[in-house]
C-alpha cells in the first residue's frame, strides 16, 4: 500500500528549501514559510487584499476553519463562490501553500472554484464528474508548461526523457514550467523526492504575462480540464537543477521516468487566438 506523504514539520525546513526552483515563482510569499512562527490569517490577508473572485466578484478572504465555520453547511467551493471565504487550516502546510497560489493565480483559482461549484450543484456532493477529477488533479499536483519549441512534442508524446531534458531546451527556453498545484509545491519541502505533474500546455509564442488570464479562461469555457485523460505527466525532477544527482543512471532507472502506455495519446496543445 502506497503511504500517505507526510510533510516535514516545519523546524525542519530553512530558507534554502525555498531555493527550490518549485518555489520560484512564489518568493513575494517565502516569507510566510521561513519565519519562525506560522502566519496567522491577518498576515495571508494582508497580501490578498482588494482581489475579488474573477467570476463573482466577491471579495476574496483566508478564513480560519473552525468548527463553527463548517457549521454553517456549505460545500468547500460554495463558500469560495457564495462568499469568497476560503476556509484555511492553521498550522497546516497544505492550506498555507494553497494559499500562496491563490495569491500568485487568482484568476486561475477563481475558473477551477466556478467550475467545480457548477458540477456541485448539478449533480449534489456525492458524486463526482470526470471534469471535477481533472481539476483536482490540476489543483493539487498541476503545472503550466510552455512549449515554443513545437519540435519537443513527439518526443514528450513519447516518454523520450532524455530528449526532453536536454539541458540546452530549459535554458533557452524552448520549453519553461510553472508549478500550480499545492500539493505539489508541499511535495518540494521534502529534499529530493521524486515529483511528477500534471501539466496544461500552451504551445506558441504567448507573452508569460498573459499566460494565467488564458489559462483562466480556457478552464472556465470548459476548453481545458473536461477529462483526467487531458493532463500530461511531466517528471518534473528531470528538469535541470531540479533534483542531484541527474546523471544516466537517474535518467535510466528513476521511478518517475516511465514508459508510455500503449495506445496513450495527449490531446495537442491549446494555443491563444492571434
Amino acid at each position: 500500500m502506497k503511504r500517505r506523504y507526510l510533510a516535514p514539520a516545519r523546524h525542519d525546513t530553512t530558507a534554502a528549501t525555498f531555493a527550490h526552483p518549485a518555489f520560484a515563482g512564489f518568493a513575494p510569499w517565502h516569507g510566510w514559510c521561513t519565519q519562525p512562527e506560522w502566519p496567522g490569517i491577518g498576515m495571508l490577508n494582508a497580501a490578498l487584499s482588494g482581489v475579488q473572485h474573477a467570476y463573482t466578484e466577491e471579495p476574496l478572504r483566508f478564513v480560519a476553519q473552525t468548527p463553527e465555520l463548517l457549521a454553517d453547511g456549505l460545500h468547500y467551493e460554495a463558500r469560495i463562490f457564495e462568499r469568497g471565504d476560503i476556509a484555511t487550516r492553521s498550522g497546516n502546510w497544505h492550506d498555507l501553500l494553497n494559499a500562496m497560489v491563490w495569491c500568485r493565480y487568482p484568476a486561475i483559482k477563481s475558473a477551477l472554484n466556478l467550475r467545480q461549484h457548477r458540477d456541485v450543484q448539478r449533480i449534489g456532493t456525492k458524486q463526482r464528474t470526470p471534469a471535477q477529477y481533472a481539476q483536482t488533479l490540476f489543483d493539487e499536483g498541476g503545472a503550466i508548461v510552455c512549449l515554443r519549441d513545437h519540435s519537443l512534442l513527439p518526443a514528450w508524446d513519447a516518454h523520450d526523457w532524455r530528449e526532453l531534458f536536454r539541458p540546452v531546451h530549459w535554458q533557452t527556453g524552448a520549453i519553461g514550467v510553472a508549478v500550480f498545484g499545492h500539493a505539489l509545491l508541499e511535495h518540494a519541502l521534502t529534499p529530493n523526492k521524486l515529483m511528477t505533474a500534471k501539466c496544461l500546455v500552451w504551445c506558441g509564442e504567448e507573452d508569460a504575462d498573459e499566460i494565467p488570464g488564458l489559462t483562466a479562461a480556457a478552464i472556465a469555457d470548459a476548453r481545458w480540464l473536461t477529462d483526467p485523460q487531458e493532463l500530461r505527466p511531466l517528471p518534473m525532477s528531470g528538469i535541470p537543477g531540479w533534483h542531484a544527482p541527474q546523471d544516466e543512471a537517474f535518467y535510466a532507472g528513476a521511478e518517475c521516468f516511465r514508459p508510455a502506455r500503449p495506445g496513450r495519446r495527449y490531446p495537442l496543445p491549446l494555443a491563444s487566438a492571434r
